[in-house]
């Protein structure tokens, strides 16, 4: 990839979804410690998400990737040896504890924001310290450990958190805690940073631009081929303020400026990225897959206009509740609205419509058995596929056949 000046949308495509390590095939084993360990080094950054209509997000950015796994066996993974910790990152997410130190400048400046109810609370400082000195005391905890606190009264629609949970976020942006690992309802527990973290990794003290370069330079391994808002939304910076970065890593050689067909700003090309001949397989996205999290970048690759619409009221939604992207080869060439009916044992496939210009004979079969695999993985017993959608009858006899 040395010296290259420009690419084609192809050659980006391609280059993208390989730095993901969507260019494998899925492991032909039982994933274990070894596959989890790459796919996480490929991303960098796990967005979190805890929405359940199908299986929470970050655990179907994995099985894109890897195919059926014991979710179990990646949460102690994740959680259990030091190596992997939560922070604000992309959103709340899963990065490898080194990112620690490049993200103190960020837990150092945190301010609640004014709707936050603790700015309500009387003696808050004295009630924040006593947190702290509870969790010392008496090791990890969650909010439902925590002495209870009156808090302001609900209005209609309010979210609901308890003065004790806002405690310990407020504590887990500031840094002064850390997540020790989820419980089966996915609750956080907290504890000590200094009983989690790697003391090489708590300590290191990185200046504000060596920080951020670093980063940067981490989305751009992730990304492969990306333009300057691409790599600093990986990471949720500033475009303003990583400017100046950007420049000096391409001064350094880790990134090098290409221009990309279709492409209407300049591209930066990461020195490990890789061009494959092509990219096969298929694999359905979670809406928080990096591969299209950054609407603008999903459609300037895939050609393919892509929004969430879980707030959308029902009436309004073009697509779906929990609309997945289905991959093909280096294409987005549907998308399904999918759910979960655990009771009865059940994946629906709520619509599905094939992208423009696709042939659904070409869709059909690679996404039923996607679908199959899914719901294998998931404990589904049947696939009910409704009528809706462009797609759907060929899928519901491809998924017969």
């Amino acid at each position: 990839m040395k010296g290259r000046v420009r690419l084609s949308a192809g050659e980006a495509r391609r280059i993208a979804l390989a730095a993901q390590d969507m260019h494998r095939k899925r492991p032909g084993c039982t994933p274990d410690a070894r596959h989890f360990r790459r796919a996480l080094r490929a991303l960098q950054v796990l967005q979190l998400d805890f929405v359940n209509v199908l299986v929470p997000a970050h655990y179907l950015i994995l099985w894109s990737r890897l195919g059926s796994y014991d979710r179990r066996r990646f949460d102690r993974f994740v959680y259990g040896h030091g190596n992997y910790t939560e922070q604000w990152a992309h959103e709340a997410s899963i990065v490898p504890s080194d990112t620690w130190p490049l993200l103190a400048h960020r837990r150092a400046a945190y301010e609640p924001s004014s709707h936050n109810p603790l700015h309500k609370l009387r003696s808050r400082g004295r009630y924040l310290d006593a947190v702290l000195q509870q969790v010392q005391s008496d090791g990890a905890l969650t909010a439902a450990d925590l002495p209870p606190v009156p808090g302001p009264k609900r209005k209609p629609g309010d979210w609901h958190r308890s003065i004790p949970r806002w405690a310990l976020e407020y504590h887990f942006a500031r840094g002064d805690l850390a997540v020790s690992h989820r419980l089966g309802n996915f609750q956080r527990v907290y504890d000590l940073p200094e009983r989690l973290i790697p003391r090489h990794h708590l300590h290191a003290a990185l200046d504000r631009e060596t920080a951020d370069r670093e980063m940067l330079r981490r989305a751009s391994v992730a990304l492969g081929v990306a333009t300057h808002r691409d790599l600093a939304d990986y990471f949720r910076m500033s475009p303003r303020e990583t400017a100046p970065r950007i420049e000096e890593l391409v001064e350094e050689g880790a990134l090098s400026r290409v221009e990309v067909e279709d492409w209407q700003e300049p591209g930066y090309l990461s020195a490990s990225a890789r061009l494959p001949r092509s990219i096969d397989g298929a694999s359905l996205l979670s809406p928080f897959d990096p591969v299209v999290w950054y609407r603008p970048r999903a459609e300037r690759l895939f050609d393919f206009h892509y929004r969430i619409e879980i707030y959308v009221p029902a009436a309004k939604r073009k697509w779906g509740y929990y609309v997945l992207p289905f991959r093909l080869g280096d294409r987005i060439v549907a998308r399904v609205d999918l759910k979960a009916d655990r009771k009865l044992g059940q994946l629906q496939v709520l619509a599905a419509h094939e992208e423009p210009g696709v042939p659904v004979a070409d869709v059909a079969d690679a996404l039923a058995a996607e679908l199959r695999a899914l719901s294998e993985w998931l404990s589904l017993d049947t696939i009910r596929v409704s009528r809706k959608g462009s797609l759907a009858r060929a899928l519901a006899d491809a998924i017969q056949h």
